[in-house]
């Protein structure tokens, strides 16, 4: 049996049209079983059979208190999480959320092209890209920079594209351990052609693969 993602695509707030190619995109990579929800009780029950659980592009206030609670136990007892793009800009009343993330989303430019800069190619998530990556896309913006508690992986060049706010440190895909637990972001995956990108697609599945301790 392939190991089961818990994959929740519930939003209160903007709704991107690049979730159904996100969930198609890992059903169809084979890795996993992935068992995808918009139902906020679903994260109420027992995850223990979950190899880790992904917010893919999630938005706005979407668990319950219960649902807060078993997340956050989940992950502290040792088990992966990983936030696909909107996922940042997700839960904003529970302080605990943006801990665990590691940054939250405070704008972005229009989607356009761009260039991703790899800063560490021992992941999964980027052994397989080149240095530079060029990338057509949303460049999230964050409220703080992130380095210093988290692993860098993927930073963006704002010299690429125009209207990036962070200047020249400005991370963009990053992983870190959360109490036992593991827990990788990307800010990339906003338009649903980005989920038929060979590149791409290695990049989230590597990710996850790496929070739930499978790579």
């Amino acid at each position: 049996m392939a190991p089961r993602l818990l994959v929740h695509t519930r939003t209160t707030g903007y709704r991107h049209d690049s979730i159904p190619a996100g969930v198609a995109a890992l059903r169809a990579a084979g890795d996993f079983e992935v068992d995808a929800t918009e139902d906020p009780a679903a994260l109420e029950q027992p995850l223990d059979d979950y190899a880790a659980v992904v917010f893919l592009s999630t938005s706005g206030e979407i668990l319950t208190p219960a649902g807060r609670e078993r997340l956050a136990a989940y992950v502290e007892s040792g088990a992966g999480f990983v936030g696909v793009h909107a996922a940042a800009c997700t839960e904003d009343d529970w302080p605990y959320y943006g801990d665990l993330l590691g940054a939250r989303f405070a704008r972005h430019p229009l989607h356009q092209p761009g260039r991703a800069l790899v800063e560490d190619h021992d992941h999964p998530a980027t052994r397989h890209l080149p240095a530079v990556w060029n990338v057509t896309d949303e460049w999230y913006d964050f409220r703080t920079n992130p380095r210093g508690s988290v692993r860098v992986l993927l930073t963006a060049d704002e010299s690429s594209y125009e209207g990036g706010g962070m200047g020249a440190d400005h991370p963009l895909a990053w992983c870190h351990g959360h109490g036992e637990g593991r827990v990788f972001y990307t800010a990339l995956g906003h338009a649903p052609e980005a989920y038929e990108d060979p590149a791409f697609r290695a990049h989230l599945v590597g990710g996850i693969a790496w929070a739930a301790r499978l790579s």
